[in-house]
């Protein structure tokens, strides 16, 4: 199977992944397959992790161009969308896991926040981890990633395009630590 063949066969998965489906409040309202969430525009919920390494760089990485959100976008966080049966912190560890290949490490929880854009309504918790493993990009997903400075990524933001919520992330993170 080629790259394109499984990236497709990949979308298909995740499109029809059920979903916890949550109001404005983060009040769970049902399960919904991702695609039939987005296309309605109702609320999920999903999770952004910030790597950092230990010399307190953040991993960025750039999104396959199959992605039905932000496709070739670079990405300031790695998560996605908390699925049924899971909490916010189940799913930050499965995403972080899947994405780039780091599992067994501490997450510590920033908080809560709400996106709102059309196709992109998520209930978000925002956690940051620390690790100096290799990474193992998930090739479906990551097609590539490296480690900057914080602040260089908002920078760099204003030349390149990045996932808003996943600036939303970063911004709100900063904002804390400040």
């Amino acid at each position: 199977m080629s790259i394109s063949e499984r990236e497709a066969a990949h979308r298909a998965a995740s499109d029809a992944e059920p979903i916890v489906w949550v109001d404005e409040q983060d009040r769970p309202l049902g399960v919904l397959p991702r695609a039939e969430l987005r296309e309605r525009g109702l609320i999920g919920r999903g999770t952004f992790i910030l790597l950092f390494n230990s010399a307190g760089l953040l991993c960025v990485h750039r999104r396959t161009l199959s992605k039905a959100l932000y496709p070739g976008y670079w990405d300031a966080a790695a998560g996605g969308m908390v699925g049924a049966g899971e909490s916010y912190a189940e799913s930050a560890a499965r995403e972080l896991a899947e994405e780039l290949g780091i599992v067994g490490v501490a997450l510590r929880e920033h908080g809560r926040f709400f996106f709102d854009e059309p196709g992109n309504r998520l209930w978000c918790a925002l956690y940051s981890a620390v690790s100096d493993a290799p990474l193992r990009l998930q090739p479906e997903e990551v097609l590539e990633a490296h480690f900057v400075a914080p602040a260089e990524v908002l920078a760099d933001a204003m030349q390149r395009p990045y996932c808003p919520d996943s600036l939303q992330a970063l911004r709100l993170y900063l904002d804390s630590r400040s």
